[in-house]
């Protein structure tokens, strides 16, 4: 994948994704966002999933004080929203998924219909569709 960050081969900042799956990858773009992506591929195969968004559960009070933004709706719906909704950043790279500070959990919830669409924000790699999003959701950053 070109637009991988992984594709110009191990760096100081990308090594996390050349290591064990499960594992959170975060990286700091345009001096001004955190994005959360998730390693997903065996050792010394690396590819993580970048995280666009979600729809806030709980904690929306303390998303609120992080964010700039008082509408539910927009406190997650982008990478770097996410993070500092959230307030991730690089101190958070390299984190376990399966640890205490970020983990992740089933809540049984079944989408009726997900699509894919080209990814957002890059220059090469523009025909893969690799950009998932739940069409019932209100938390999608573009439909």
């Amino acid at each position: 994948d070109p637009a991988c960050h992984a594709a110009v081969g191990k760096t100081e900042r990308n090594e996390v994704m050349f290591g064990m799956p499960g594992f959170t990858y975060i990286y700091f773009i345009y001096g001004m966002y955190h994005c959360l992506n998730f390693v997903t591929e065996p050792e010394a195969k690396p590819a993580a999933i970048l995280i666009r968004g979600a729809e806030p559960l709980d904690g929306i009070e303390i998303m609120k004080q992080n964010s700039l933004s008082n509408n539910e709706r927009n406190l997650l719906n982008g990478p770097g929203k996410f993070c500092r909704s959230f307030g991730l950043d690089r101190k958070h790279n390299g984190l376990d998924l399966t640890g205490e500070i970020i983990y992740l959990e089933s809540d049984s919830y079944k989408p009726k219909k997900i699509i894919t669409t080209p990814r957002i924000g890059i220059k090469q790699g523009k025909n893969r569709l690799w950009r998932f999003y739940d069409t019932a959701s209100d938390c999608v950053s573009r439909k």
